[in-house]
């Protein structure tokens, strides 16, 4: 397990790293229409998962349907914010909270898809009051697993990825 734990904070030091440039292309680019924001928002805030899980629960003999989210995500300036079930985000530093809805995505082979989701409830002023769209890009890991199980048996899989949020 040390070197599955290694490779993924690795694989974290890597999406960090090409974070920046992967987010300017996204956001510019004309490649995957379905994943952009709407036309005239500006970025909110990059993030990028520190540690995360994808939760699954068995059903039927199987980790199959939606995964629940935890995740701390961290950018540049220390800022962070609290990703959990709804899915919901929290900023930790002024607690305003939102929840949004995916509305596009894009399968990644071996990974948890690519998504563009857009904010339903909004609670709080700060950081995250303005946040209009949310990008889920450079994901890695997070699948469910594919092994038999007792139904109601959990499986927390690690996950990596950008988000990106967008508003006015």
């Amino acid at each position: 397990m040390p070197t599955l734990k290694r490779k993924i904070a690795l694989t974290a030091a890597a999406v960090v790293t090409a974070g920046v440039s992967a987010v300017t292309y996204q956001a510019s680019a004309a490649e995957a229409p379905s994943l952009q924001p709407p036309a005239g928002l500006r970025i909110i805030g990059q993030f990028v998962v520190g540690t995360g899980t994808q939760t699954y629960t068995c059903t039927g003999g199987r980790f199959t349907g939606s995964s629940v989210p935890e995740a701390g995500l961290f950018d540049g300036a220390n800022r962070k914010i609290h990703h959990f079930g709804g899915p919901t985000w929290q900023s930790e530093a002024d607690g305003s909270l939102i929840t949004a809805a995916p509305v596009a995505n894009s399968p990644v082979p071996g990974a948890i898809p690519e998504l563009l989701l857009e904010v339903r409830t909004r609670s709080g002023s700060g950081m995250l009051s303005t946040v209009t769209h949310i990008q889920r890009m450079n994901t890695f890991g997070g699948v469910a697993p594919a092994t038999a199980c007792t139904d109601g048996q959990k499986a927390s899989v690690p996950y990596n990825a950008n988000y990106i949020f967008w508003g006015n």
